[in-house]
């Protein structure tokens, strides 16, 4: 077992706040960051910017310049083997004649996986690995899920009342929680391959599904999903405007009207409504590492039911609707304490006069 040092934990602190920079642009490809020292001194630093653009290594490498020769690598995640978008980084490191890479974590990508601790020490570079790889999991648990399980990583967004209610009796629920926290919003739809929602969202609440950033800030624009087994939205909505795409999932017998065609793919029933796990599979097919679940209860709670949801992300407005407003989920089935879903708030902030409550299951 590798022994690391207390430099060495802070070069890798050091590269996953790099890699994090990457987080609303390098989709689908993960996010990574690189260090490169001398001496316990840094010589150069980069992160992968952009899917399709120069990797970390390479922009740590060009910042490093001949520094690099004899230096060591922390790298947030196994440096690559193969040619994509761009040549193997392991090449790049080679050449520049790093001694010492130290990584995150193994990449399980298959064309990577191992491939590229392999080709560094076969070229003579010493490699160890497994510092903070729990805070590099934590970093990229998105392409992780994509990558490991074949679907991606579900988040559910609600904004709720201090009683539990997304929205009054009549479905009005403009606006429950304040301006900061629909800000906030657009920051973690940043985040995302994939903004979903259902039918009935669309018909009632004729959402826009995009992502409202301050100017300047790059991101990648999620693909809007609508879930309409029957394409009775398909010719309305403003999830059809401006240039974001948008994706219909629906029944394979269901013909849209005739002049409104739209990127669309047939998925799998279960019973009467899609089948959640084939639409998830689906969407991990066009390479979304991350999904965020806009939605009424029933969607939501189809979700949440079939086990399919990784995190919650609550929004909760210091105010009452009452018992007769919505609830956040419908068809949970909880008949007696043994059925309850179990929850643990990983983390809890305050966004202008809201809390902010990211959960996932306990023990998951």
């Amino acid at each position: 077992m590798s022994v690391f040092t207390a430099f060495d934990h802070a070069m890798m602190a050091r590269a996953l706040r790099l890699a994090e920079r990457g987080a609303y642009t390098t989709k689908p490809n993960p996010m990574v960051g690189c260090v490169i020292t001398q001496d316990e001194g840094v010589v150069g630093e980069g992160w992968h910017e952009r899917a399709g653009e120069p990797h970390a290594e390479v922009m740590a490498l060009r910042d490093a310049g001949g520094r690099a020769y004899g230096a060591t690598a922390y790298v947030t995640l196994e440096p690559c083997a193969h040619t994509g978008r761009t040549p193997p980084c392991t090449e790049a490191l080679i050449g520049a004649g790093v001694s010492r890479v130290v990584a995150a974590m193994r990449d399980p990508f298959p064309k990577v996986d191992g491939a590229g601790f392999a080709r560094l020490q076969a070229a003579g570079i010493e490699v160890v690995s497994g510092l903070m790889e729990a805070q590099a999991r934590q970093l990229n648990r998105a392409f992780l899920a994509r990558v490991e399980r074949g679907r991606p990583w579900v988040r559910i967004k609600q904004g709720i009342s201090l009683d539990g209610r997304t929205a009054l009796a009549s479905g009005e629920s403009k606006w429950i929680t304040s301006p900061q926290s629909r800000e906030d919003v657009h920051r973690w739809r940043a985040r995302c391959g994939a903004l979903l929602t259902g039918a009935g969202t669309v018909l009632a609440d004729d959402p826009h599904l995009t992502v409202r950033l301050p100017d300047g800030v790059p991101y990648v624009p999620p693909l809007r999903v609508v879930l309409d087994p029957g394409l009775a939205t398909i010719a309305r909505g403003h999830v059809r405007e401006g240039e974001v795409p948008t994706l219909y999932m629906h029944a394979p017998d269901a013909k849209p009207p005739r002049g409104f065609e739209a990127q669309r793919v047939p998925v799998a029933m279960q019973g009467q409504n899609l089948d959640l796990q084939a639409v998830l599979a689906e969407l991990a097919r066009r390479e979304i590492n991350e999904v965020q679940i806009e939605a009424g209860a029933t969607l939501s709670g189809a979700f949440l039911s079939a086990g399919l949801v990784d995190e919650l992300l609550f929004y909760v407005a210091p105010l009452l609707l009452g018992d007769r407003a919505r609830p956040m989920f419908d068809g949970l089935s909880i008949e007696t304490m043994a059925d309850r879903h179990e929850l643990e708030i990983t983390d809890m902030r305050q966004v202008g006069p809201d809390q902010r409550l990211l959960l996932r299951r306990k023990g998951s």
